[in-house]
């Protein structure tokens, strides 16, 4: 069974986005990218340390403390609003950048799994791409290969996606929908 990987358009991400595991520009480099995933990677490590947490919780154990210097004021509260909604705000983006890498790692080391698996359908690969509608379509095969397996009992047997076949709008998109799609 033959793979399919979705391009968009040309082939190409946007410059610093995070390229789709289908698409061929993800193995492409960009030096963007590479220096915001580094520079990401070591903040939240660091982010995520002890020492910084006891640091955050001795901030905010200084400024309750200071409450009653400041009288409670308005402005004594906006100095904490402010400070963590900043910091809340740039982590964001930062703690995402961490996951998307994670994302797509995991998906790859799964991709392996099902391409060396004879039994497994390597149109699972890239399954990521599908809408939610395919998606709970894949999933409701799924459960039922569930009830098919308490009624099997102890009697094991094999299936595969390919046994139904993929959602329509996926074979849809195959035949002339909105984007390209590649066989390997």
């Amino acid at each position: 069974m033959k793979a399919q990987v979705r391009v968009d358009g040309d082939g190409t991400d946007a410059l610093g986005s995070m390229p789709s595991t289908s698409s061929p520009s993800y193995a492409d480099r960009s030096a963007l990218q590479t220096a915001f995933d580094h520079f990401a990677s070591r903040v939240t490590r660091w982010a995520g340390s002890p020492g910084i947490f006891c640091v955050a919780l001795i901030t905010v154990v200084l400024w309750a403390a200071a409450g009653p210097i400041f009288h409670f004021s308005e402005n004594w509260q906006l100095v904490i609003n402010t400070g963590t909604t900043i910091v809340t705000f740039l982590m964001v983006f930062l703690i995402q950048q961490s996951q998307n890498k994670d994302s797509v790692a995991i998906h790859l080391k799964l991709n392996e799994l099902l391409a060396a698996n004879r039994e497994a359908s390597n149109r699972m690969i890239g399954i990521e791409e599908l809408d939610e509608q395919d998606l709970r379509d894949v999933a409701s095969f799924y459960v039922r290969l569930a009830e098919r397996a308490k009624v099997a009992g102890s009697n094991k047997e094999v299936h595969s996606i390919d046994e139904e076949g993929m959602p329509a709008s996926q074979s849809d998109r195959a035949q002339g929908g909105s984007h390209k799609l590649l066989k390997h």
